[in-house]
């Protein structure tokens, strides 16, 4: 019998070849001679025998080779996304939430419960970001984030662009008065070794923030907050400044 971690990415890849061919467990089970039931159960626990792979292969019309090829590629993590990928995103605002909250821990019984979302229209919004290559998604209810620790929205892409656009505008039109609330807007002359420090402290700051949502993740969703902060540093002097300056001269290296 196969069970144990080298499975996994077998049961994914099998998952992934019945959703591109628009086949059901039922249809499986029919073509290979089990239930619907025992389909389910097996790629539940991933523990089935060998002849049993041998036949399911023979239904999807791979070799044993492809589909652990075809699973370890679906395996790897990935650090970003394309620019059709986040522009399908932005597209839609219910599958731009939707990819924030799975990107955030958050579970499909989580995302009902809070969101006007109903189930069938989360199972379909779940199946675009599977598409996308964001999740590995189980019907009905279980998905897998693929990020990678270091994924990034593209600094050029659709997704930065509605951050920068919609987002942080809104974000930052406000008094940030409330006791957990902070906001510094600092402004001096430095130096280059200076600025870098500052960069290196900034940066780790970002890896903290970063660890301590990993951490509150298994706290239950009435722990946890949403909380945004924006982390940056650039050599930088107000447009309406550098106009009063003699001669109309920009600071070096601002465009």
């Amino acid at each position: 019998m196969m069970n144990g971690t080298g499975t996994r990415s077998i049961v994914q890849a099998i998952r992934a070849l019945l959703r591109a061919r628009g086949m059901t467990y039922r249809d499986l089970g029919a073509l290979i001679g089990v239930s619907e039931p025992t389909i389910k159960r097996d790629l539940g626990r991933g523990n089935f025998s060998l002849g049993r792979l041998d036949r399911i292969c023979e239904a999807l019309g791979v070799t044993v080779g492809e589909l652990v090829e075809h699973g370890e590629r679906n395996d790897q993590t990935i650090t970003t996304l394309d620019a059709e990928q986040e522009a399908a995103l932005v597209a839609d605002p219910q599958l731009l939430l939707t990819a924030y909250l799975v990107l955030n821990n958050w579970r499909f019984e989580e995302i009902l419960r809070t969101y006007a979302i109903d189930e069938n229209a989360l199972v379909s919004l779940l199946l675009k970001l599977d598409t996308l290559g964001l999740i590995d998604y189980r019907p009905p209810y279980r998905f897998r984030k693929r990020t990678a620790r270091n994924f990034a929205w593209r600094r050029e892409g659709a997704v930065h662009a509605f951050f920068v656009e919609r987002i942080m505008p809104e974000f930052l039109h406000d008094r940030f008065a409330d006791p957990g609330d902070a906001f510094h807007f600092l402004a001096g002359l430095l130096s280059e070794a200076s600025r870098s420090l500052l960069k290196q402290k900034l940066d780790a700051l970002a890896e903290e923030f970063d660890a301590l949502a990993r951490s509150d993740a298994r706290l239950p969703l009435e722990g946890r907050y949403g909380c945004s902060a924006i982390v940056a540093l650039r050599q930088w002097e107000y447009s309406e400044f550098t106009r009063l300056r003699r001669g109309g001269e920009a600071v070096p290296g601002v465009p």
